[in-house]
């Protein structure tokens, strides 16, 4: 029988990557696109990780989503991985160098990524190689991330890209995560629709995010003259927290569930009512909210460097405890090898990370 994490042979704090939690997620969404006619592009900024990402593609993704040239490298170096998608604009001259070069080695590797302006156009047709960089225009929104503000503008783009050498239009992206209500990103998707139907390239690709509301793209693009290519990313984990409070689960059928999870000793219990777990920035997310207690009558106070202040009576030093995760963006960062544990935490395999 597989060893427990529990057996001694494993130190902690420690994360650990419950297997059905991570199989459910990927197989949970690959159903969702396929029954709404969109495909699945996941962010693999999320993990980094060759086995998540082999899951992903074995599940049908049309490829993975990442947000920097190293990443792309990175996750290309994985093997099996035919198109690649970056999600950003790309200046940097090196991360350029490669992308070209390995469009020249490969005839069948496909690499995209963003466009918001002239200039960035510019960029890319410098560093093309033999074969051209295939392009999105993005379309942004008032107090957005990047992307042109107004469809003129993305027009402008567009029509730039198409007369330069060395740079090919492939469709139009977007990103929705930022918005607050449903009503909002309706009307996003319906200026992403408009693009679309202007730019008049063949067979074109739009792109979303698909965290957050892809219930509501799911409704909104049914009917879009495109291939809709959602870059969700933290589906794979979910979480305890943030996106167990977001996901379009909560509005439509269909569950994530939480896939990670922190364990770790209590070191000290320095006044009633108070106590020490040795768990820090190091080992668990914190930018999205705080790392949530499984065991009852605890709560997290505050985290530092490499403790976890905590709230709890009968607590003692020696005893672990187990967090659920908050933004699993910023937890498989944290950690080069992960526990793959069964239902009853015996370790069935390991997950990789290349951060």
């Amino acid at each position: 029988m597989p060893a427990s994490v529990f057996d001694g042979g494993f130190r902690f704090p420690l994360m650990v990557v419950h297997r059905d939690a991570l199989e459910h997620n990927v197989a949970t969404m690959a159903a969702f696109v396929r029954d709404h006619g969109l495909e699945l592009a996941p962010h693999a900024k999320t993990h980094l990780s060759a086995e998540i990402a082999a899951m992903q593609l074995a599940a049908g993704a049309w490829g993975l989503t990442v947000a920097t040239p190293r990443q792309a490298q990175t996750v290309r170096d994985f093997g099996g991985v035919d198109r690649i998608m970056v999600a950003n604009q790309v200046v940097d001259p090196a991360g350029l160098a490669w992308a070209a070069a390995e469009l020249e080695r490969d005839p069948a590797f496909e690499f995209l990524s963003f466009a918001d302006s002239v200039a960035g156009v510019d960029i890319l047709a410098g560093h093309a190689g033999a074969r051209p960089f295939r392009v999105l225009v993005e379309l942004g929104h008032e107090g957005g991330r990047a992307g042109c503000r107004t469809l003129d503008e993305l027009l402008r783009v567009a029509a730039h890209v198409q007369q330069t050498p060395g740079v090919e239009l492939a469709g139009v992206a977007g990103y929705e995560g930022g918005l607050k209500t449903a009503g909002e990103v309706r009307k996003y998707l319906d200026s992403l629709q408009e693009a679309v139907e202007y730019v008049r390239v063949k067979s074109p690709i739009l792109s979303v995010g698909g965290s957050q509301w892809f219930d509501v793209i799911g409704r909104e693009l049914v009917a879009a003259q495109a291939r809709i290519l959602l870059r969700s990313g933290a589906y794979v984990t979910h979480d305890d927290g943030y996106y167990r409070e977001r996901t379009p689960f909560n509005r439509i059928d269909g569950e994530l569930r939480p896939a990670l999870e922190v364990w770790a000793h209590v070191l000290s219990t320095p006044e009633p009512g108070l106590a020490i777990v040795g768990m820090g920035k190091r080992d668990a997310p914190y930018d999205e909210g705080l790392p949530i207690p499984r065991r009852e009558g605890v709560t997290v106070v505050k985290m530092q460097d490499q403790h976890t202040i905590v709230r709890a009576d009968g607590l003692k030093p020696g005893d672990l405890l187990a967090f659920g995760i908050s933004h699993p963006c910023t937890a498989f960062d944290k950690w080069r090898v992960l526990p793959l544990v069964d239902r009853g935490y015996r370790v069935i395999g390991t997950i990789s990370t290349s951060f």
